[in-house]
């Protein structure tokens, strides 16, 4: 199996609450059942059965199916994986001349971040339905620690505009420190710099990642870098 996030080694920070609010839990599930294809999901799930923890749980089952390439419209992440295994089954038996690898789908996710006001959950995928190499995405999926909902980046950055000029700072401070002698120009298509889809809260700062191909050529794989706490709290509307 492809190991899918071999960056993200963020320590998750668990703020002290008040008595009143009780935060979430989670558990680790393991799909495991059988398939052809090669196909593993191993995500985060808030415990319970409380309004809190089926509001988590259903955003980030529908984050996972969203990350997905799947052209079909399902509600569950197991009919997801079963549609892909029966997708796979057909296309063996439509091309059984073909001496194809085994189609592979790798689902993992990680809480990288708690507090009493935020929860950041890292969603990997990769899936491989043959050709020269498979499909990995990231996506960084920020909750409301104490509703479950998703919270998009204007609900926490009070100031797009400057918050986009310190990132692209911390953008080309990040190039300088790596060893390929890259620069801004080689990314962004000739366009100007832009925001990631993908923001989400580390121990130390905002993450911000890039996917494969969304700024750079696929051998430059994921782009990513961080913004210190120190640097964007001004920026911060939950502080």
């Amino acid at each position: 199996m492809k190991h899918i996030i071999p960056f993200l080694i963020f320590v998750i920070f668990l703020n002290s609450c008040s008595s009143e609010f009780k935060p979430a839990t989670f558990d680790t599930i393991t799909v495991e059942e059988p398939f052809e294809a090669e196909i593993s999901a191993v995500y985060s799930k808030a415990t319970g059965n409380s309004e809190l923890s089926n509001s988590i749980n259903s955003n980030v089952e529908n984050a996972i199916i969203a990350t997905l390439n799947t052209s079909e419209s399902k509600i569950n992440l197991t009919d997801v994986l079963k549609a892909f295994n029966e997708e796979y089954l057909s296309f063996r038996k439509d091309y059984a001349e073909i001496d194809e690898p085994a189609w592979e789908l790798h689902i993992e996710t990680e809480l990288v971040y708690q507090s009493d006001a935020i929860i950041t959950i890292a969603i990997s995928t990769y899936e491989f339905k043959g050709g020269a190499h498979g499909n990995d995405k990231i996506k960084l999926l920020n909750l409301d620690a104490k509703s479950g909902k998703t919270i998009q980046i204007n609900d926490f950055i009070n100031d797009i505009d400057g918050f986009t000029a310190l990132a692209k700072a911390q953008f080309i401070k990040s190039l300088e420190k790596n060893k390929d002698q890259l620069t801004i120009e080689n990314f962004f298509f000739g366009e100007p710099f832009q925001l990631p889809e993908n923001i989400g809260f580390s121990e130390e700062g905002l993450v911000l990642i890039y996917n494969v191909y969304e700024v750079a050529s696929y051998d430059l794989g994921y782009t990513e870098f961080m913004i210190p706490f120190d640097d964007v709290e001004s920026y911060l509307k939950m502080n």
